[in-house]
């Protein structure tokens, strides 16, 4: 299947057709009633307060929990009349702080559905490796550690691999960035979306954090108690026009600064500033940043990675790039939005945010001037 862009899709439909889910002991069901129509290769986004229902309503399609009532299918296939097991070997599970086996290696917890799918040795390695190479981890270096050995935003990524490794057409992702730090589940929002560039497979994913909503989603379902669906529409719908108090209220009252969560920083034209590399001459350097109005250039790495901000009093009486300069903090990639650059930018001592591109080389840089002039066009699109 093709997208409209052209993009091959490998995901599938879902269908939530009065879905409920009825627990013995309560009362009131914990789903009641649900319908939803999820399209094949989107990102849809489950969103609501705590206990509305939402994980419970994404554990029903892969029948970790079992529906009261109702019919769920996926591209087609009426999920309850799939066997249990085989129905989750073919759908993706990703959850907070990643799940994995703790006394299993990287490589043997990513090859855990391949195997039971009976794959032989030589196609799991490749596939292990392939993974890993997918999420942005190194295979030599990280197939044999186990999960104590990574980083949360590490295990986070090895999750991921792990629930794509059999490729499903389904990805199902309960608040899996929920328990990194803020730097690091940016990274890990912008590593999913270039996997999703690439895989568009259809995508579940349930968080309480309305901005992570706005940023992933293709569609948002608003969910209230039960999981009545409040609002199901595409961010930019939902934050101009909520459709009541309720939904307002997940928006917030910053909606304006949301809208930067829509755009992605490599749509918006960048600015630039002198760099060098950290062999170059201090004396050009020198020269370019003296022609510019703005005292800051970036000095990169062999691969052109940038590395750090020299300003022109830096320069004076230097004679090498090597150890001059302030190291440059959070980076923000073409992908991030550039609600993510403005985040950024605020923590630079130069008042702009260094952008990389796809292999984390120097692109150019974003400024508040460019957020400002952003918001200013939406408004005058909006009000025309």
């Amino acid at each position: 299947m093709t997208s409209d862009s052209g993009v091959d899709v490998s995901g599938v439909e879902i269908v939530l057709d009065g879905v409920t889910k009825q627990y013995p002991d309560q009362a009131n069901p914990a789903v009641d009633n649900l319908d939803l129509v999820l399209p094949a290769g989107e990102v849809v986004v489950f969103v609501g307060p705590s206990g509305c229902g939402k994980t419970t309503s994404m554990r029903m399609i892969n029948r970790l929990i079992e529906p009261s009532s109702g019919r769920i299918t996926i591209g087609g296939k009426d999920a309850l009349s799939i066997d249990p097991d085989e129905l989750r070997r073919g759908i993706g599970y990703s959850i907070q702080q990643a799940g994995l086996f703790p006394h299993m290696t990287v490589a043997k917890n990513i090859a855990t559905v391949p195997g039971l799918l009976g794959w032989d040795r030589a196609r799991i390695a490749t596939r292990t490796d392939e993974m890993l190479d997918l999420v942005g981890l190194d295979p030599a270096e990280f197939r044999d550690r186990y999960p104590r050995q990574l980083s949360g935003g590490q295990q986070q990524r090895v999750g991921v691999a792990r629930a794509l490794a059999a490729d499903p057409p389904v990805l199902l992702m309960d608040e899996p960035f929920g328990a990194v730090d803020p730097i690091t589940r940016g990274l890990l929002q912008d590593e999913l979306l270039r996997l999703q560039t690439e895989l568009r497979k259809t995508i579940v994913f349930v968080t309480h954090d309305f901005s992570e909503a706005v940023k992933l989603g293709d569609r948002i379902a608003v969910l209230g108690n039960q999981s009545r669906v409040l609002q199901y529409d595409t961010p930019e719908a939902i934050l101009a026009h909520p459709a009541d108090e309720t939904v307002a209220g997940f928006v917030g009252a910053d909606a304006s600064l949301k809208q930067l969560t829509l755009t992605r920083v490599g749509d918006v034209t960048l600015g630039d500033c002198p760099t060098a590399t950290e062999d170059g001459s201090v004396t050009d350097l020198r020269r370019r940043v003296a022609e510019r109005s703005w005292p800051w250039a970036v000095v990169l790495d062999e691969r052109d990675r940038p590395v750090r901000w020299v300003s022109a009093d830096h320069l004076v009486g230097a004679s090498s790039l090597r150890e001059i300069g302030l190291p440059i903090g959070e980076l923000v990639s073409v992908r991030s939005t550039l609600q993510d650059a403005l985040d950024a930018l605020l923590t630079e001592r130069a008042a702009a945010a260094v952008v990389t591109g796809s292999r984390g080389e120097y692109t150019g840089l974003i400024t508040i001037d460019t957020l400002v002039e952003h918001l200013s066009a939406m408004r005058a699109e909006h009000s025309s």
